[in-house]
């Protein structure tokens, strides 16, 4: 299975720790506030893809 590298520190390797999910992917300074920005709304279609589910 290939190695997912961590988007904060590229010479780690991903442990889902779930800092990346907590910040804006435009504004990595910016904590996420759900504003949709990111999503790109303009297309004939929309589609996100899911890459996990997490039940707590």
């Amino acid at each position: 299975m290939e190695e997912i590298k961590c988007v904060y520190n590229k010479e780690k390797v991903c442990n889902d720790c779930g800092m990346c999910d907590e910040f804006c992917e435009l504004d990595p300074n910016k904590k996420c506030d759900n504003c949709e920005k990111c999503l790109n709304f303009d297309m004939d279609y929309k589609a996100i893809q899911i890459t996990k589910i997490i039940k707590e």
